[in-house]
């Protein structure tokens, strides 16, 4: 009984932690670890919303979530006679991490699919340019640049996008979307994705993914400052949101004009970093929300 009350209490301080964390404002500074605080913040309400359910569900056999779930699968007759409330409990819990775990590994194979799609089709409608080696170059007047992220990746750019910037604002684009491609921002936005898919109906969930996105954005603004000037870059967003971009392809990850100002405000004038003390304490408390619902699903309190 102690196990799930406290698993309970880790879910609804997730909620309350994440309803928060949509308004802060350290995040612009260090975006890296906000995005790692905010994944450890969606296993962790995953973990605990699920294994709260299954534990009450479980108390009968008088061991931790996981033993429990063996033990009723292996048809074990538990210590304590089973009553509605546990069965109601097993079948929620069960179909809880059922959805989330189906609903995940959908978005990732339609993701996939998507993109194996899309790397067919640049096959036959894009073409090398020596001025960007490389790249996929699409002819369409509409300025876009994206990757296709994966294994075998690739960075798209159109004729428009050629057109609309210089020679300097292009290196810093193709750095940002090489930046996607290195860090497996498809990865981490995949999971946020899937939430909202299970959830469409949740404000805290919709605000998560806005906010993740956006500091997949300036991770990748980041990376890009190292290869390039970051007026260029922020020039060449300012064109990018008002020249009417080209919608990216579903499954792609786009240089798009989300928050343009913000992220140009960002890259002209920069906020310092987070105190190394602040980053290694949120860095810690990521793990430990993490472990401790994993924890929890083995252990009985």
């Amino acid at each position: 009984m102690i196990t799930a009350a406290a698993l309970a209490a880790l879910a609804v301080a997730c909620a309350l932690g994440a309803w928060r964390f949509t308004t802060a404002r350290w995040t612009s500074r260090s975006p890296r670890v906000a995005i790692l605080l905010w994944q450890s913040l969606g296993v962790t309400w995953g973990l605990a919303t699920t294994g709260a359910m299954l534990a009450y569900a479980v108390q009968p056999y008088e061991v931790g979530v996981l033993p429990g779930l063996l033990a009723f699968a292996q048809g074990m007759a538990p210590r304590e006679p089973w009553d509605l409330a546990h069965l109601v409990a097993m079948v929620a819990g069960i179909t809880c991490l059922t959805v989330l775990v189906a609903v995940l590994l959908t978005a990732g194979v339609q993701a996939l699919r998507a993109r194996r799609r899309h790397r067919v089709l640049l096959a036959l409608i894009s073409h090398d340019n020596p001025v960007v080696p490389g790249v996929r170059v699409l002819d369409h007047p509409s300025a876009a640049a994206y990757c296709v992220p994966g294994l075998r990746s690739q960075v798209v750019v159109s004729e428009g996008a050629l057109k609309l910037l210089s020679e300097d604002e292009l290196t810093a684009v193709l750095a940002h979307e090489a930046a996607h491609v290195r860090e497996r921002h498809d990865l981490v936005l995949l999971p946020f994705a899937a939430l909202r898919r299970a959830l469409p109906w949740s404000k805290v969930v919709s605000d998560a993914q806005a906010q993740v996105e956006l500091l997949v954005e300036m991770a990748a603004d980041d990376r890009a400052r190292r290869y390039c000037s970051p007026r260029r870059l922020a020039t060449a967003l300012l064109r990018f949101g008002t020249a009417g971009a080209m919608p990216t392809p579903q499954g792609m990850i786009s240089l798009h004009a989300h928050h343009v100002m913000a992220r140009v405000d960002r890259l002209i004038k920069p906020d310092p970093d987070l105190a190394p003390g602040l980053r290694y304490f949120l860095l810690a408390c990521s793990v430990t929300l993490v472990t401790s619902a994993s924890l929890l699903w083995v252990y009985q309190l």
